[in-house]
Formats: structure tokens, C-alpha cells, sequence
């Protein structure tokens, strides 16, 4: 009596090695990109209006400063004033921050109400939002030796007065002076000193999708009901909520 061959009672052992591979070739893929090439980002604060809104998501180009494996195989640039960048926070670095270039190593910056200069010259800034009319000694005028803020980090006060000559503050090499474009309310260089070129992350490319918040905020203290009931409601509502003249616009 013959027995059946035992290839026909077991799965295409080919078919299922070439699945394998697939899915490990597109698992590694999605992992170089996400490490070396692109990286998302949400907008988390105010302090880039209107260039960037609450809710805005990006998508961060990592190979254009030469971050990662772009240095050794493509050619990049360099940073330039006027630059959107996405870095490591200075004070801590586990947060990103996103903020405009004002001034490049060699640079001397100077804000005299409200008005930035960049070694002697007004900055022309069509982006720049204001909406605070009292002024204030130290955020519309800088640098400010004599005037202390509350907002300012310790470390960067006393080491800032090490860079001032003629009442402008002096970019050191290697580092950048950066500001947001919503400037009365931005946590940027004026209160806690330059971004190191190796911070840079990159910069923005597009924001690939952009959503506005609930009309229905949290409490203070939400109970759990209140976050599923906040969470429902986004759900149920996002097409309404989704800012489409904002959705895949790219960022100049």
C-alpha cells in the first residue's frame, strides 16, 4: 500500500519564506525611514502662530542638515536664517521644539521694541505675529543685562553677558540663535541661550494632516467619563474638526 506524499499535506513552505522575507524587508524599511529619513511631529504650543497651529502634524525631513546616515551619502545644506527647525530642547533634550533661525554662528542679534537686528540691519519677518501691546523690557528689547524676566533660564543669564559686545548678543560657532514667529509668546533663545548644531533634528517638510480642538474642553480635573465622552465626540466629529485647507500643506 503507497502513502500519500507528505508535501501535499503541509503549507507551501516557499510561499510562506517569501512572506517572511516581505514583511521583514517592509519592517525594515519603515524603520530606516523613520530613523534616518522622516520623523512626525505634533505642534504642541502657541509659540508658532500662525505659521504653525495647535494641532498642525508634521512630517520632519532628516537628511537635509546631513542628520544620520545623509551626511556620508547625500550632500546637504547648510542651516540658514529663516529656517523652520525641529531640535532637541537645550535645557532638556527629551523634548523637541520647533522654532525660525534669527541668527547663524558669527551673527550679532539685537531687538530694539519689537524690532530684530542681525548685524545692523532690520530682519524683514512677514511671519511674525504680535498681539500684546503693553511692552516689555526684556522679551521686545534684547539683550537685556539690567532687566531680569521670570520666564529666563539661571544658566543662560549668567552666561549670556559673556556674549554681549555693544549691546548685541554674538552667535557662537556651532550654534544658533532661534526664535518663534508668535513672538510674545514663545519660550526660544532669549530665555534660555542657543540650539547646538548637533540638537538640529530637521526640518519641517509638510503638515500631513492638521486638526483643531473639541469644541467641548476637558475640566480641569476630568473623570474618566469626561476623557470617553471627549474621545467619542473627536471620533464621531473628526471630519469637522480636520482643518483640510491646512492638511497636506507644505511648509516654505
Amino acid at each position: 500500500m503507497t502513502t500519500p506524499s507528505t508535501t501535499r499535506n503541509r503549507p507551501d513552505a516557499g510561499g510562506t519564506l517569501a512572506s517572511v522575507q516581505s514583511l521583514l524587508a517592509t519592517v525594515v524599511i519603515a524603520v530606516f525611514v523613520i530613523t534616518f529619513v522622516v520623523q512626525a511631529f505634533q505642534i504642541p504650543s502657541e509659540s508658532m502662530e500662525n505659521t504653525l497651529l495647535i494641532g498642525d502634524y508634521l512630517l520632519v525631513d532628516k537628511l537635509c542638515y546631513g542628520r544620520g546616515v545623509g551626511h556620508f551619502l547625500i550632500p546637504y545644506r547648510q542651516v540658514h536664517r529663516g529656517d523652520i527647525v525641529v531640535f532637541h530642547y537645550p535645557v532638556n533634550p527629551a523634548q523637541h521644539f520647533v522654532k525660525r533661525v534669527i541668527g547663524v554662528p558669527g551673527d550679532r542679534i539685537r531687538m530694539v521694541r519689537k524690532q530684530v537686528f542681525v548685524n545692523g540691519t532690520p530682519l524683514k519677518e512677514p511671519y511674525v505675529r504680535y498681539f500684546r501691546n503693553e511692552p516689555n523690557l526684556f522679551r521686545d528689547n534684547f539683550p537685556r543685562l539690567d532687566v531680569l524676566d521670570p520666564g529666563i533660564n539661571a544658566d543662560w543669564w549668567l552666561h549670556m553677558p559673556k556674549l554681549v559686545e555693544d549691546g548685541q548678543l554674538i552667535v557662537p560657532e556651532g550654534h544658533y540663535f532661534v526664535m518663534g514667529d508668535n513672538r510674545d509668546d514663545s519660550s526660544d533663545s532669549r530665555y534660555w541661550g542657543f540650539v547646538p548644531r548637533e540638537n538640529i533634528i530637521g526640518r519641517p517638510l509638510l503638515i500631513y494632516w492638521s486638526i483643531r480642538a473639541p469644541d467641548n474642553d476637558l475640566p480641569a480635573s476630568p473623570t474618566l467619563g469626561d476623557k470617553l465622552y471627549h474621545f467619542a465626540y473627536a471620533v464621531t466629529h473628526l471630519l469637522q474638526m480636520t482643518r483640510w485647507n491646512r492638511t497636506l500643506h507644505r511648509i516654505s
